[in-house]
């Protein structure tokens, strides 16, 4: 092949990675900056594991030698409960972080996608796509790192989801009455809430959160929706989604 043909071959090259490249933009939003690389799934698991032994979040952070800035972060947004199964192991059909540790240090010696492929036991497929979408780009030219990637593979996997008590207005009423503790029945009648203790000023909530004393608590509320509505299934939720909620 003479130099005009290469030239034209490698114009053509590199036409059908700009275009690949443009393709997975097109289907991927925009990604903010990944600041910190995020700790891996397993460290919070293990931090909500000990959430569960009755830890406060500091102390579960210095456990699983995290931060406590970083442990009160993880249980405030998350409403005091774990986002996730804690007990539940990955399947293997999505790429760890590990293997993308792994796919950095292949990559650094030089070896190629099928090489790649091999030595991991994955698909080619999988490996090129892995190294064209979740490759750092801020240095001007991709360059793979196994914390950028995977960051971006956290992002992009997920799934906006819409809150049960969001997409259930019925239900949402029926909680937000029960945790207020103006409850009425469907006819009209005044249904009787918890009991209040007498108010005396010692050892009794603050003034502004007496309002607490009448209201039923998210367990109550989840266990009574399955004897108010026994044949209704949408008219269920678990008592994590209202903690949750309130947070």
């Amino acid at each position: 092949m003479n130099s005009t043909g290469r030239r034209n071959t490698s114009i053509r090259r590199c036409s059908m990675v700009r275009r690949q490249q443009a393709a997975d933009r097109a289907v991927r939003p925009k990604l903010r900056s990944p600041g910190h690389p995020k700790f891996q799934k397993p460290v919070e698991a293990a931090f909500w594991g000990e959430i569960a032994k009755g830890l406060l979040a500091e102390e579960a952070a210095g456990v699983v030698g995290v931060a406590p800035a970083v442990g009160a972060r993880w249980f405030r947004h998350a409403g005091g409960m774990a986002p996730f199964d804690i007990a539940q192991q990955p399947s293997g059909r999505y790429l760890s972080f590990a293997e993308r540790e792994e796919i950095a240090i292949l990559k650094e010696k030089g070896k190629g996608v099928r090489e790649i492929a091999r030595a991991m036991g994955r698909d080619a497929g999988t490996i090129s796509r892995e190294l064209r979408r979740n490759a750092a780009t801020r240095g001007g030219k991709p360059e793979y790192r196994a914390s950028v990637a995977q960051w971006k593979a956290d992002m992009t996997a997920r799934r906006p989801k819409v809150a049960k008590l969001v997409a259930n207005p019925r239900l949402r009423a029926y909680v937000e009455e029960r945790l207020s503790g103006k409850i009425t029945s469907p006819d009209g009648t005044i249904v009787t809430g918890p009991q209040p203790p007498r108010f005396t000023g010692r050892g009794k909530p603050h003034r502004k959160d007496r309002a607490w004393s009448w209201a039923w608590s998210p367990e109550q509320i989840s266990h009574r929706l399955k004897i108010d509505f026994p044949d209704d299934e949408s008219m269920r939720i678990s008592p994590e989604a209202i903690y949750q909620l309130l947070y």
